[in-house]
């Protein structure tokens, strides 16, 4: 990626739209609008790292109902050249065409590098990465397998979209309520990961979401670990100009 004089390169993630319901996440939904269309004018490029949505699963012919507002916005940013990055996360993993179709926004599966000028980033979700949490990274592959994708779409969506969205509130995955508590650096597994991942090779920065958490961790002289936060407590975001990255909060008018 190259950055034009006077542009930037930004990050976001964990909006979790639609939850915990439609009227508690229209205002949240109308300010992440309002960060992408002041954004726009000098953006080189958006990394959107994941839960953009609280929920979203693609049928052959159905998607979500709601989120006009993101979607054309986002919709708008991509036809006027701006590329558009998507990392899915682990409540809207099961995307399958309909942003690269629709909205021409390339969809990411997992991590990915990414190189801009002399700068190198590592850029994911952050779900299921490391050791720890077996049990989530089982289920994971329940979730992806072919099996219950198949079996999902058998069912009618409004049954599927009510069932989804009761356990997400239920299990508090948007809120992060039981995730979202600074564990000290040492015992960050997102930051422990990029540790391992220097030992095989430098990035500069490791761009996460996930954690719901802003988070700025210096992992050595030359390389930092980043979580950008969420859109539900914190209205977070990264901001890179072509040589820092800066975590930075949203009001109306700053961006």
């Amino acid at each position: 990626m190259t950055i034009p004089e006077g542009k930037k390169i930004y990050f976001a993630s964990d909006n979790h739209l639609g939850a915990p319901d439609f009227k508690a996440s229209l205002p949240r939904e109308k300010k992440f609008v309002a960060w992408l269309d002041e954004i726009k004018k000098d953006a080189a490029a958006i990394f959107l790292l994941g839960d953009l949505f609280d929920f979203w699963f693609e049928y052959k012919t159905v998607v979500p109902k709601g989120f006009t507002r993101t979607l054309g916005k986002l919709a708008e940013i991509a036809d006027s050249g701006i590329p558009i990055h998507y990392f899915v996360g682990n409540h809207d993993l099961w995307m399958n065409g309909y942003f690269e179709e629709e909205l021409g926004i390339p969809v990411y599966h997992g991590p990915k590098d990414f190189i801009s000028g002399s700068t190198s980033f590592f850029i994911g979700h952050g779900d299921g990465l490391g050791p720890h949490d077996k049990g989530y990274k089982r289920m994971k592959k329940v979730f992806k397998s072919p099996f219950f994708n198949w079996l999902f779409r058998w069912g009618h969506p409004d049954i599927g979209m009510r069932i989804a969205q009761y356990f997400s509130v239920k299990n508090k995955m948007i809120s992060g309520d039981d995730d979202a508590k600074f564990l000290g650096e040492d015992n960050e597994w997102l930051a422990q990961y990029s540790k391992r991942k220097l030992e095989q090779q430098h990035r500069d920065y490791f761009v996460f979401g996930h954690r719901h958490l802003p988070l700025e961790i210096q992992l050595n002289e030359r390389s930092k670990y980043v979580n950008l936060g969420d859109w539900i407590q914190y209205f977070t975001y990264g901001e890179f100009d072509g040589k820092t990255l800066e975590l930075k909060t949203y009001s109306e008018g700053d961006a």
